[in-house]
């Protein structure tokens, strides 16, 4: 009988089936500071339509979500399972379609020169994160032979810089040695990010 209600509860989608009883259930959980998503093992309620895009964007059934506090909100709430994203209260789990990483790094702060820089990152949601080894730097290939630069926020959610962040990204680039080898990379919190080898720095400039 369980298993028939699980079943059930996947293909209709969340209780009242739309985002206001998520954002409910997500202000009734709300403590200080963020929601301790990683503590709620709630059942899986299946897909309503909720996908990120690449440019940041949040959408429902194909439309755009209109309301900023309304993202804001969900975006406390998302966490990074094994298999995919998904909005998580202590009552449901439903999945996120991520088409890139569901944070946009939008703007940056510098604090500091030489070993005591710190690199600060504005998400699209106003979260900052301040560059170090609990919030690192890490690079992919981008097109046409560049790079995108991604900023962990939080646990495996992560925050792709927009292109004009990152050229400032890699205008604070440095060749260091690393095990030996010469590397270009940026340098926050008292850590070096290695971007590419430092014979490639040029693909990036």
């Amino acid at each position: 009988m369980m298993a028939d209600q699980k079943d059930s509860r996947s293909k209709a989608g969340p209780p009242g089936g739309g985002l206001d009883e998520i954002a409910a259930a997500a202000r009734g959980a709300r403590t200080r500071g963020l929601p301790p998503v990683h503590l709620w093992n709630p059942p899986f309620c299946g897909d309503i339509g909720l996908k990120i895009d690449r440019d940041g964007t949040w959408r429902y059934r194909g439309s755009p979500i209109g309301r900023p506090a309304l993202v804001r909100l969900f975006s406390t709430i998302l966490r990074k399972d094994p298999d995919s994203h998904v909005l998580v209260t202590p009552v449901e789990k439903i999945s996120v379609d991520v088409e890139d990483a569901p944070f946009l790094a939008v703007d940056m702060a510098v604090e500091g020169a030489g070993a005591a820089r710190t690199i600060r990152l504005r998400t699209n949601v106003d979260d900052w994160l301040a560059i170090d080894a609990e919030h690192p730097l890490r690079f992919e290939p981008g097109p046409s032979g560049g790079v995108k630069p991604y900023g962990r926020v939080r646990g495996d959610l992560w925050a792709l810089a927009t292109r004009s962040l990152t050229l400032d990204l890699v205008d604070l680039g440095e060749v260091r040695d690393v095990d030996g080898r010469a590397r270009f990379g940026v340098a926050s919190g008292g850590h070096f990010f290695v971007i590419a080898d430092a014979d490639a720095r040029e693909a990036f400039a």
